[in-house]
């Protein structure tokens, strides 16, 4: 079965947010008003609501030798949109966490980056050498 998955989150300015989503990731934008906007993620429904200064208690975590965010959402995507993607964000000097490859050699082998969005979510971005093994151990 192919389905999308749906997921809400607060925004500090929808204005803000819609904006990164469609000029620097390349997303579209669906229902939207002043309180709260769609994002159309690869398929996946994003909602972000205006709502008051919230935080995030989200230590960071190693992986690899990493530091990677532990509080994170993110999108696996072919190889080809995963490096125009990149590059887009690279040339708008956003902030990033570089571009890695995980699990060399072996089940899950995957290229990830992160990018922070206006609403300090992080946003990460995966592109599997086999995507058969998305799951596999």
């Amino acid at each position: 079965m192919n389905t999308s998955f749906h997921m809400s989150l607060p925004c500090l300015s929808v204005k803000a947010t819609k904006s990164f989503y469609e000029n620097s990731i390349g997303a579209t934008t669906g229902r939207h008003t002043q309180n709260w906007v769609d994002i159309n993620l690869f398929g996946h429904q994003l909602t972000f609501i205006k709502a008051e200064k919230f935080h995030f208690n989200s230590p960071n975590y190693v992986f690899e030798g990493k530091i990677l965010p532990s509080f994170h959402f993110g999108i696996i995507i072919d190889e080809k949109t995963w490096n125009d993607i990149y590059l887009k964000l690279k040339k708008q000097n956003l902030e990033i966490v570089e571009k890695t490859m995980f699990l060399n050699g072996k089940a899950g082998e995957h290229a990830s980056f992160f990018v922070k969005d206006p609403n300090d979510y992080m946003l990460e971005f995966k592109c599997f050498k086999d995507s058969q093994n998305i799951f596999k151990t």
